[in-house]
């Protein structure tokens, strides 16, 4: 029997958190990769990081911007119980059977230090709720460009989402000038590029999603 006081979510709504929650947890995973666009290195997380972007954008252009807020704080959860589980598995024995070169790339990959992670969950809930904030306020605004509203949002969000980690990851460790400067132009490029058409394509699978019968 149904119960029929069960708040319902849309078809579109219930599918983008679910990608939301997983591209939160690879997003730190993929960060441990540096890839080279041109004369720029850019931690691979970048990628990730801009769907999660796009997706909030998507979610407060259909929903709204108090259902995107909450998809944001929502995905402090899986954000927070991932580094949980990383912490259990590293402190578990590994098993005697394992590789030795295979437990030390295990090791190298998923340790970071406290710094890191404080600056990374801090990163993520700023830079995600500027997002859906200037999203937002350029669409009450009468900003009816879509491309253009993703697209400022998007870059402003890197730039602080940057700054922030950045700052509080490495600042004191060594001079972060060079490494701010060439992450900032790296994510900002790639913000401006990819976000606009992402958000199109999100939209318009939304907007299908929604329109299908139950």
């Amino acid at each position: 029997m149904s119960d029929t006081n069960a708040p319902a979510i849309s078809r579109s709504l219930f599918a983008f958190s679910i990608f939301y929650g997983g591209m939160v947890c690879i997003a730190g995973v993929l960060g441990n990769k540096q890839v080279a666009l041109g004369p720029l290195a850019v931690e691979a997380g970048i990628f990730a990081f801009l769907t999660l972007v796009v997706t909030s954008s998507a979610v407060a252009e259909l929903h709204g911007r108090a259902v995107a807020n909450k998809l944001v704080l929502f995905g402090f959860v899986p954000l927070l119980v991932s580094l949980f589980l990383t912490l259990l598995v590293l402190a578990v024995p590994a098993s005697a059977k394992m590789e030795p070169e295979r437990l030390a790339a295990f090791e190298m990959m998923m340790k970071a230090t406290p710094r890191i992670w404080i600056g990374g969950i801090i990163a993520y809930g700023i830079s995600q709720i500027l997002n859906v904030t200037i999203f937002s306020r350029m669409k009450r605004e009468g900003g009816r460009m879509l491309w253009l509203r993703s697209g400022v949002a998007g870059v402003l969000s890197q730039i602080v989402d940057t700054l922030l980690f950045i700052t509080i990851a490495f600042y004191g460790v060594f001079p972060i000038g060079e490494l701010l400067m060439g992450q900032m132009i790296a994510k900002v490029a790639l913000s401006a590029v990819l976000v606009p058409p992402l958000i199109y394509l999100f939209v318009g699978m939304g907007r299908r999603l929604d329109a299908r019968p139950a």
